[in-house]
């Protein structure tokens, strides 16, 4: 199989591409990516001379088309996928998440290309922290950032196409994603590597913000079910049940490095923080038989901290400047 990974040296893409190399290693894989800051070639150096690399946007036709022609699969990774970085200048979310998804789509329609589109849970919006219900394929879309709203949209523009045109697809719409190669702007790194750094973590607000996590390899063994086994034109919500809030997050992020779990600075929550996402992912687990090998969310987060500590080198460069865009925008609380 020839498939084309767009995204392919961002986190979870980068991720993909290994878990596809390890698992089906007769797969020729091609990486699309336009190597904004979330990515990078060194997420893919260890496999490198395994993958065709081209360094490109997904907006870009030119460049799409026969890339797409040359693939019997394409799995759409690449996003712009940063809250807070849309809510300062939106324009590059409908860009990538919107002209690139159509671009996509409009290829793969065109020379009759397998398409898994990756989605997330962001697009419904949020629950009350009390509320017993979890999002379901079936809950109204309810986005509320930029960000959520551009990927909302791709998501309607695959189901148009599967229906207008029978393009053969499937959705995924995943939880909050963690492990390796995760940008240090990312709530989980963040707090591991300030960590690591001797900092206090910083924690939005009152930080009961409920998010329900996964681990990034689950995440991608999820996907590979999708494309296996799942039926064309559908959407399969991804999820390990893994519901825990940012605050205990940080907690135990703490505790597991050796640290007071209370040794942590709130800060100004962001506008338009949702509450609480929660999965429902009965539907991928019944129907195409998918379980996470992760069995729970602290053996996940173990294992990634051991990451970070290990590969210093990845993340050391990009930190500083993560941390000082953050100083910017963000005030202090008293505790």
């Amino acid at each position: 199989m020839r498939v084309l990974v767009t995204g392919g040296a961002g986190f979870i893409g980068s991720n993909f591409v290994r878990c596809t190399l390890a698992t089906r290693p007769d797969t020729e894989v091609t990486v699309l990516d336009a190597l904004t800051y979330a990515g990078s070639r060194a997420n893919l150096a260890e496999v490198a001379d395994r993958v065709r690399f081209v360094e490109g946007d997904v907006a870009d036709a030119s460049v799409v088309a026969p890339l797409v022609a040359g693939s019997d699969l394409v799995v759409h990774f690449a996003a712009e996928s940063h809250n807070d970085n849309s809510l300062e200048d939106p324009s590059p979310f409908v860009r990538t998440n919107l002209v690139g998804t159509f671009t996509l789509l409009e290829a793969a329609r065109r020379h009759d290309v397998r398409y898994h589109h990756v989605s997330t849970d962001e697009v419904y919006g949020d629950l009350e922290l009390d509320d017993p219900t979890r999002f379901t394929e079936a809950t109204p879309y309810a986005p509320s950032s930029p960000y959520s709203a551009s990927k909302a949209g791709s998501d309607h523009l695959v189901r148009a196409w599967v229906r207008s045109f029978g393009l053969r697809a499937t959705i995924s719409n995943c939880s909050n994603s963690y492990g390796p190669r995760q940008h240090v702007e990312k709530f989980i790194p963040r707090q591991i590597t300030n960590v690591i750094d001797g900092l206090r973590p910083k924690l939005y607000g009152d930080g009961l913000n409920v998010r329900d996590w996964i681990h990034v390899d689950d995440h991608n063994d999820a996907v590979w079910t999708i494309v296996e086994r799942g039926r064309v034109g559908e959407t399969y919500l991804v999820g390990a049940d893994g519901e825990v809030n940012n605050r205990d997050v940080v907690r135990m992020v703490l505790e597991l490095m050796g640290r007071d779990p209370d040794d942590y600075d709130r800060v100004t929550d962001r506008a338009g923080h949702d509450r609480r996402y929660a999965i429902e992912a009965g539907k991928l687990r019944s129907e195409l038989g998918w379980r996470p090998r992760y069995e729970t969310f602290r053996d996940g987060l173990a294992a990634t901290i051991e990451w970070y500590r290990e590969n210093e080198a990845w993340w050391r460069p990009v930190k500083e400047a993560t941390e000082a865009r953050y100083a910017r925008s963000q005030q202090v609380l008293s505790r």
